[in-house]
């Protein structure tokens, strides 16, 4: 059978056998290309299987700084929302604000959780978690004072007045016409 021929009576119309069976001088012949190294097949498929590893892991680091730095789009919208929402007390303002403290309070809860799918040895998901934590503890601080410009918070010693013991009497004064 020539080379590059269509095999007829395979059963396949366009299947082509490529196996070099001539005597002719090969493509096996050729010298290899300078910095080419041929391995063996075990090798090959040895050093595909870490490539592929390697490069999931590196996959998995850039997926974790991706989800590490999402609640900083999360801070700049609520911020942008709360500057919307005015300083004054109404049912809007309240809505965003504690919206704004569930938020990073939820997401600091499941940091496990969030970080599971990128969990890998070859991963240090450390820088990634500790970014994600600041980000959200920036978005806790941004809710809290929102809650103070609110005045929602107790700030103020006017604040505490019902808790302070009524004043001591210092002076007693009497006077009047006296009656004789």
């Amino acid at each position: 059978m020539e080379k590059g021929k269509a095999v007829m009576g395979s059963g396949r119309r366009w299947a082509v056998d490529f196996t070099d069976n001539s005597t002719a001088p090969s493509s096996r012949d050729i010298t290899d290309p300078p910095g080419f190294c041929c391995a063996s097949p075990d090798q090959d498929d040895w050093t595909s299987t870490k490539q592929k590893k390697d490069a999931e892991a590196n996959w998995k680091a850039q997926k974790a700084w991706e989800v590490a730095q999402a609640p900083f789009k999360n801070l700049l919208m609520m911020g942008f929302m709360m500057w919307m929402a005015g300083n004054t007390v109404h049912l809007f303002s309240i809505g965003i604000t504690f919206s704004a403290l569930w938020q990073p309070i939820s997401a600091l809860r499941t940091v496990g959780n969030v970080f599971e799918p990128y969990k890998d040895s070859k991963v240090d998901l450390l820088g990634p978690k500790l970014l994600f934590i600041a980000l959200n503890l920036g978005g806790l601080a941004l809710g809290v004072w929102k809650l103070n410009t609110l005045g929602l918070l107790p700030t103020h010693a006017s604040d505490w007045v019902s808790s302070l013991p009524p004043a001591q009497e210092v002076e007693y004064s009497g006077g009047g016409i006296p009656l004789h």
